[in-house]
């Protein structure tokens, strides 16, 4: 018999929040190249990149054993602005030793046809998780999160056809409702394979749709749609803003 998915777990904090997440992510990057040698990680942009200033020249992270993708990207050159990889490499990545060649990019030759691209970036998934851990879906160590105040993660929008995508691991659009409209992002069955997911989320702003996506899971916002199956497990890591119309439950953080 299937086990239900695990409940999500709320940290909501005062203070601290990118140590106690950098501590999170260390403890799960070790558990994970203890277990086979390596660690893989998907990131979002947004506000996230900002929170993970924790990382940086911290003692804990191996980033020789990093393999880091992106859960969604913007379709705009590497270098540009609106580019998540931009925003990562800008906030966290020229901090810190990380070799280029575990940062697993969209490739720039295709920016001018979605499908190629969204093949590409799949195939580099395959490579990366098809040989090595044989399911169907890429089985993440880790995806990190945000959300928007409309309740979107990566770039999986309210009422949006992808909401309903179960083949594909990434999927593309270009009719994003927040620009730029083309992007390429990670799907459900991606999302909902990983063994942790984490989302991020901080203040006044997000206090609304942080209740609607925890205290009405049946509103079905896109972020709510993210349940990891057993044993996957789900976490929030937010701040008392942020949670501050909860309902949901929270719990304390101890690494």
């Amino acid at each position: 018999m299937h086990q239900p998915p695990n409940p999500p777990t709320v940290y909501s904090l005062s203070t601290g929040l990118t140590s106690a997440l950098a501590s999170f992510i260390v403890k799960a990057q070790k558990e994970s190249i203890e277990k086979k040698g390596r660690f893989t990680i998907a990131l979002s942009g947004g506000s996230l990149p900002k929170q993970l200033k924790g990382l940086i020249n911290n003692p804990g992270v191996k980033w020789e054993k990093w393999q880091v993708f992106y859960a969604d990207e913007r379709v705009v050159p590497l270098d540009h602005p609106d580019s998540n990889h931009h925003l990562c490499m800008t906030e966290l990545f020229q901090h810190v030793p990380i070799p280029t060649a575990n940062i697993h990019t969209l490739d720039p030759e295709f920016l001018d046809d979605l499908e190629e691209l969204s093949d590409a970036y799949e195939k580099e998934l395959i490579r990366e998780f098809a040989q090595k851990d044989s399911a169907r879906f890429p089985v993440f160590d880790l995806i990190l999160l945000g959300v928007g105040s409309d309740g979107h993660t990566c770039s999986l929008f309210p009422g949006h056809r992808l909401l309903i995508e179960e083949d594909r691991w990434v999927a593309y659009l270009d009719d994003s409702p927040k620009p730029p409209p083309k992007r390429i992002t990670f799907t459900y069955p991606v999302l909902n394979h990983a063994a942790r997911v984490v989302f991020v989320a901080t203040g006044e702003g997000k206090a609304d749709v942080l209740s609607e996506i925890l205290d009405h899971p049946e509103a079905g916002l896109p972020a709510s749609r993210v349940r990891p199956v057993y044993p996957g497990q789900l976490y929030w890591f937010v701040d008392d803003s942020a949670s501050a119309k909860l309902q949901y439950p929270k719990s304390s953080f101890n690494v």
